[in-house]
């Protein structure tokens, strides 16, 4: 039935039996005799047939909806089918380097056979700990990443930017130089300070920039922070002034428990190393 069904969408989409059928790759007498077996099996009329046009009955209109229906729930099902018999990892990323994660995605996607890919955005914390529960199979991390996880595509994000309060003295400034933080309150992350830079250190989660950007916005201290955070991010009670702090830059690395490698793992590795060197 289904493919009668299918048979007669396509002959309503065309109001040909010859287009139809050539559509489906089919001869016209098949297109013919499925639509009949269709007509039979419903007791309905559905085409007004003549030598010059091809027309929906009544009823045949009123079908057509459910018909499609019918059809669109099919390709649904195989393709729900298809991406569950998939391979799929789980990897967890910094929300960012989305757009690395993004292109490791269609990578994967795209490789045969195809590995598909869940994405969780989480921090440094959530994401050594979805390791830890078996969550994800893998995750990009700042590094150094917790002893017992292997790392491979190592690379670096450049923080060159200081995000500070509206209103702050440093706010109009076109450059600010580590001179100019001397007594200021830095927001840092927790694994890694940077020692180079003057000013108290307050410690924060890795990798929770908007945690950390609602600190610097109630007053609570500076942020350096990467362009790529600067460029993206909008907010009216923060602003973002250039840091020259000499190669200050943030170390991130794909991390995976030793224990569960897998096929699919060693080709999202192979991705993500695909993806730092070509864009």
């Amino acid at each position: 039935m289904l493919r009668e069904i299918h048979c007669f969408t396509r002959v309503a989409a065309r109001l040909s039996f010859s287009a139809a059928a050539a559509d489906l790759g089919m001869s016209q007498p098949a297109m013919s005799q499925a639509v009949s077996r269709l007509e039979r099996a419903t007791g309905l009329r559905l085409f007004q047939r003549t030598a010059r046009e091809v027309r929906l009955t009544a009823e045949g209109r009123a079908l057509l909806a459910h018909a499609e229906q019918v059809i669109d729930a099919v390709g649904a099902f195989t393709a729900e089918a298809g991406r569950l018999a998939r391979p799929t990892i789980h990897l967890a990323y910094p929300p960012l380097v989305g757009a690395l994660a993004a292109r490791v995605v269609r990578r994967l996607a795209a490789r045969s056979p195809a590995i598909g890919v869940e994405l969780l955005p989480a921090g440094r914390g959530a994401a050594v700990k979805a390791l830890a529960d078996g969550e994800v199979s893998a995750a990009i991390v700042a590094t150094p990443a917790p002893a017992g996880l292997v790392t491979a595509a190592r690379f670096h994000v450049t923080v060159d930017h200081l995000a500070v309060p509206v209103g702050h003295r440093l706010e109009s400034s076109a450059r600010v130089a580590p001179a100019d933080l001397a007594g200021q309150v830095l927001l840092m992350p927790g694994s890694r300070p940077w020692a180079r830079l003057p000013g108290r250190s307050r410690l924060v989660a890795d990798d929770d920039f908007a945690a950390a950007l609602d600190l610097v916005a109630a007053g609570a201290g500076l942020l350096p922070i990467p362009h790529l955070l600067a460029r993206t991010v909008r907010r009216e009670d923060v602003r973002f002034v250039r840091l020259d702090a000499g190669d200050l830059r943030i170390t991130y690395a794909l991390a995976w428990s030793k224990e569960h490698v897998t096929p699919e793992l060693m080709a999202l590795v192979q991705a993500v190393q695909d993806a730092l060197w070509t864009r």
